[in-house]
């Protein structure tokens, strides 16, 4: 009995190596399988019909190329700036511009489209006021690079409106702002203003590159940086002093100033001028950049004296308006009513003043029996 024992727990012991054997192999196998997969799929890449992949991405180019300009378009771009501009006195600087002009019409390209159908609005508007005051067109394209000719538009540090204004020189320069009212955002009265005190910074400076700079980033950053470009020529020159150049602080400067202070600008200022006259020429030829624009309809309006704290949306419903047409056309009216106490000039579409008239009337009598 005690020899079958010892040959039955012999046969268990074989029997158990022999199937962890087994198991063994059989992974070692799985693995060899593997690497044949593996080697079978390396060799499948280096035998594939590449003619099938150059056609894909020949599909995928001319998809892009849509959204980019063709190379030589830039340079020919630039040289046609070039010409147009030095009539007109104002230089430009090749390479800053072209950055603009590639990234307007490739990588920012549907935001571009966007804003310069969006121009339709007001760029009429703000054209008229300018030929009417002998300032360049090219100052239209201010309103683009700040806003995106948006009146709602407000920036990290609060300035608001279709021009940025902030505060302090919005109220220097007549504008009103109070609880119910903002005119840094009215597209009309805020242009007045910005084209007034851009002609102040003009003659200040002699220079619409600077004047526009200085816009953007304040004239203490303009003037410092002259102050700095000033010093740097009178080093040179064994001179030390620390004024600006006379000639730009007396309106005498030209515009070659701007480019040779732009890297002592704020990063965002050294771009301004640079984006404005990409801007400018893309504009004007957009259908050689392959630009989709339509442009919004124009900014138009009759007014009517409207009794204080009418509510537009009111008076939008009793004319029969869209929602938020009365809102666009009034969009300094930020509490949507007009400022209590006394009357108000309020915006309505075109040809609309006896309906407006009517819906005053009707809302007026409404207000009376709710106070009744």
């Amino acid at each position: 009995m005690f020899q079958i024992r010892k040959l039955i727990l012999a046969s268990r012991r074989l029997s158990a190596s022999g199937w962890y054997t087994q198991w063994g192999r059989a992974r070692q196998s799985a693995m060899r399988v593997s690497k044949l997969v593996v080697l079978s799929i390396a060799l499948g890449a280096l035998l594939i019909d590449w003619t099938e992949v150059h056609r894909f991405a020949g599909q995928v180019e001319a998809r892009w190329a849509r959204h980019q300009v063709v190379p030589s378009a830039v340079p020919s771009a630039l040289a046609d700036m070039g010409r147009e501009l030095a009539d007109a006195q104002l230089p430009i600087d090749n390479e800053r511009v072209k950055h603009w002009m590639v990234r307007f019409s490739t990588t920012a390209k549907l935001e571009f489209e966007r804003t310069l159908s969006r121009a339709g609005l007001y760029s009429d508007m703000i054209r008229e006021k300018l030929r009417a005051r002998g300032m360049p067109e090219e100052l239209v394209y201010l309103a683009m690079i700040e806003s995106g000719f948006l009146t709602n538009a407000r920036s990290t540090v609060l300035a608001t409106g279709m021009w940025q204004f902030m505060d302090p020189t919005a109220r220097a320069l007549g504008l009103r702002i109070d609880a119910y009212v903002d005119e840094r955002r009215d597209p009309v009265k805020a242009t007045d203003a910005a084209l007034v005190y851009l002609s102040e910074l003009y003659q200040q400076y002699g220079s619409w590159y600077l004047a526009a700079a200085a816009y953007n980033a304040g004239p203490t950053r303009v003037t410092l940086a002259l102050s700095r470009r000033s010093v740097g020529r009178a080093a040179n020159n064994g001179i030390f002093h620390h004024a600006a150049a006379d000639e730009n602080l007396d309106g005498q400067g030209d515009e070659d100033l701007y480019w040779e202070i732009v890297d002592h600008l704020p990063k965002e200022t050294a771009q301004y001028v640079p984006k404005l006259l990409a801007a400018r020429y893309l504009a004007r030829y957009a259908d050689q950049f392959d630009l989709d624009v339509t442009l919004a309809d124009p900014y138009e309006y009759d007014l009517v004296w409207a009794p204080g704290a009418t509510s537009l949306a009111d008076i939008g419903e009793a004319m029969g308006l869209p929602d938020d047409r009365m809102r666009e056309l009034n969009p300094q009216l930020i509490r949507d009513m007009t400022p209590p106490g006394s009357v108000y000039p309020l915006r309505i579409p075109v040809g609309s003043a006896y309906q407006a008239m009517a819906a005053l009337a009707t809302t007026e009598s409404r207000s009376r029996l709710a106070d009744d």
